[in-house]
């Protein structure tokens, strides 16, 4: 069903998946690229460290389907649902994943979501890549609010998202189902300066 809307939007529809998924520069080298067939091994390893599966309860088995979610990746953008990409070195070497998924253009709010790779922590990776992602989604497409939750048991993440300006909201309650039941998830958010 298709909703009336008696404000204009924030972002024109169209405005995103008629042109190809833009590369990010992001502080310390970092790049922020669509991902390629060539990273599916990276994509799929990354789902044997025990912390992204402990926080990441979606998780690949096997290259054909790391390639059936670069295909959805692909079709998010120009569905102008979400944009993907992989955190590298120099455009090369990933070392993590950043997602804006859950776009609504009405509104202008997106939701964010990362995952760094064990090599790569603890360097400040997941800031870099999620100031740039949130510096171009509020600065150049025009976004006004973007959220991104994890389980208040996941410090590191409430570390990286407070750093970057992420203000906590508050707590949503048993919101989500991990490996070792419910958890609660706190809400950040940024919204760009008006």
């Amino acid at each position: 069903m298709t909703r009336a809307v008696s404000t204009p939007p924030a972002i024109a529809s169209g405005s995103l998946g008629g042109s190809p998924q833009p590369t990010l520069t992001a502080a310390a080298g970092l790049f922020l690229r669509p991902w390629e067939d060539a990273d599916v091994p990276s994509f799929l390893s990354a789902y044997e460290d025990d912390e992204i599966r402990r926080w990441h309860t979606r998780r690949p088995d096997h290259e054909l389907q790391v390639r059936e979610w670069f295909d959805a990746y692909r079709q998010d953008w120009r569905d102008e649902k979400g944009g993907h990409w992989a955190i590298t070195r120099d455009g090369a070497e990933v070392l993590g994943r950043i997602a804006l998924r859950g776009w609504d253009f009405d509104d202008g709010a997106a939701d964010a979501a990362y995952w760094v790779l064990p090599a790569a922590r603890g360097a400040g990776v997941a800031g870099h890549a999620l100031s740039a992602l949130t510096s171009w989604a509020l600065n150049e497409i025009g976004f006004h609010r973007l959220e991104l939750d994890h389980s208040t048991r996941n410090h590191a993440s409430c570390r990286v998202a407070t750093k970057c300006g992420y203000v906590l909201e508050g707590t949503k309650r048993s919101a989500a189902v991990h490996d070792d039941g419910r958890h609660d998830m706190h809400l950040h958010a940024r919204i760009r300066e008006q």
